[in-house]
């Protein structure tokens, strides 16, 4: 069963999402607390959605949460319409084969056709053969002759420049004082 995310679901969401950095060689990157990814998906503006895989063999407790997919709207200028960006897919290997991650990707397309978004798209490592394995099989391909570029860290705030409220810095004032080459500014 394919149900959307609910405030119970936090915990067991939180922890796949660490379980899948772990999968990705990268659990230092997992930096998200439990009240981040509550006010992403439940705050007053939610920019964050997401559904939960529950396994319906585990009938008598309710059911295993087993698996998520946390997605957000992009936009398209060319077609004029949103779509989603599917940010993590992750079923726990113990729960692969058994056709929730084929749930989770039929229920985002669904969400698609209902509102008329152009595309569900989504990024995967290079090395994750598996999970390529397993786009290709529902139909899905790479887009060829893209690449993903990201601003992170220091070159963020480089690109960012200063506050728009900091204060400006007279150039021939620190020009003068000589910590300012003597190039015109």
């Amino acid at each position: 069963m394919i149900r959307p995310v609910e405030p119970d679901d936090l915990d067991d969401v939180h922890a796949m999402v660490r379980e899948l950095a772990d999968y990705e060689r990268e659990p230092h990157q997992a930096l998200m607390t439990r009240d981040q990814l509550q006010a992403a998906l439940f705050g007053p503006s939610p920019a964050l959605f997401g559904h939960v895989a529950i396994n319906d063999d585990d009938a008598d407790d309710g059911g295993a949460t087993v698996g998520f997919a946390l997605w957000f709207l992009n936009f398209s200028t060319w077609t004029g319409r949103h779509g989603i960006y599917l940010e993590d897919l992750f079923v726990r290997p113990t729960a692969r084969g058994a056709g929730h991650g084929r749930a989770l990707l039929r229920t985002l397309a669904a969400v698609c056709a209902e509102r008329d978004y152009s595309r569900l798209e989504w990024s995967v490592l290079d090395w994750n053969s598996p999970a390529i394995e397993f786009y290709r099989a529902v139909g899905a391909g790479p887009m060829d002759g893209w690449t993903v570029f990201r601003l992170t860290g220091d070159a963020l705030v480089h690109v960012a420049g200063p506050p728009a409220d900091a204060p400006q810095v007279d150039r021939a004032t620190v020009r003068a004082a000589g910590t300012l080459p003597a190039t015109p500014a």
